[in-house]
């Protein structure tokens, strides 16, 4: 029986052939690109602001100091002060919290809705799939921000409502691609070996179809996490979201746009927090997609 070398080690056989698995993990650490890895740390303080906010700052998102209102940053304020005194810096730390439920949620809620029209028209027979077609064609013709509108408009503002405004919008788009996944996989050949086999449908659905159809979900669910955030602030900047003074981005940019011209900070910073995380997310997604495609990254 052969023994695997591994050639790392200057040529000494390794106990079943594999590298370390600590030395795996460096290895794809140090693999990644510079991009990647930045949007995996920059990720990882987010959720650390949104875990544990005080280990990033010791100050208090609400906190009234008239007498520092509107101060450009400082080494004492890094990102300035608001009209009422607050802190930016502790209020966009702060406001990863909420933006990031709101993001997860709404990401949740569509991915949701969306895996259970897109099965449903990939194997439910012709009359559903057109059915179902013919309802994602009317959302479609929705603009995203316009239907959550209208929801938000029902429903009222709030972050539950924000979750469901900008989850039930996004969710047509998902459920498409999720319909051609499950089209696409029941034509494969195992799936068609397994009806041929005698296996009861359910079991060809749950151990065939569904596993495989559901592997771009991951990708999905990363970038839909970055969009849905953007979607919500842009709710909050028309008034519509979180109701002030909590600190969450749209609402934070809402807040200062009547001091864009004297204050400049409190529209950079926020706006600045929205952009990065959206970036690091479609970074991310697209590295987990590359990934699952089998490509080098």
């Amino acid at each position: 029986m052969a023994t695997a070398i591994d050639p790392t080690v200057g040529g000494l056989p390794l106990p079943g052939g594999g590298a370390p698995a600590r030395g795996g993990v460096v290895a794809r650490v140090r693999g990644l690109r510079p991009v990647v890895l930045l949007a995996f740390v920059f990720v990882a303080l987010l959720l650390i602001a949104a875990i544990a906010p005080s280990l990033l700052t010791k100050g208090d998102p609400l906190q009234v100091n008239l007498g520092h209102s509107l101060q450009a940053p400082s080494l004492e304020f890094p990102f300035g002060t608001d009209q009422s005194g607050r802190s930016v810096y502790t209020r966009v730390i702060y406001g990863a919290r909420e933006s990031i439920l709101i993001g997860l949620g709404a990401t949740a809620v569509g991915l949701g809705i969306a895996a259970l029209l897109g099965v449903a028209a990939g194997i439910g027979g012709k009359w559903v799939d057109n059915g179902i077609n013919r309802l994602l064609e009317v959302l479609f013709s929705f603009p995203i921000l316009l239907f959550a509108l209208f929801l938000v408009a029902i429903f009222g503002s709030g972050v539950s409502t924000q979750i469901l405004a900008v989850g039930i919008a996004s969710s047509p788009g998902y459920a498409r691609m999720i319909r051609a996944q499950v089209l696409q996989v029941k034509g494969a050949d195992y799936v068609i070996a397994s009806r041929a086999l005698g296996h009861p449908p359910s079991r060809t659905l749950f151990k065939n179809i569904l596993p495989n159809a559901f592997r771009p979900l991951v990708v999905l669910a990363t970038l839909g996490v970055g969009q849905s955030i953007v979607w919500a602030s842009a709710l909050s900047f028309l008034g519509l979201g979180v109701a002030p003074p909590a600190p969450e981005w749209g609402a934070m940019l809402d807040a200062g746009k009547d001091y864009i011209q004297t204050a400049w900070w409190l529209e950079l910073f926020p706006g600045a927090a929205i952009v990065a995380t959206t970036l690091a997310a479609s970074c991310i997604g697209r590295y987990l997609q590359r990934r699952i495609e089998g490509e080098t990254y």
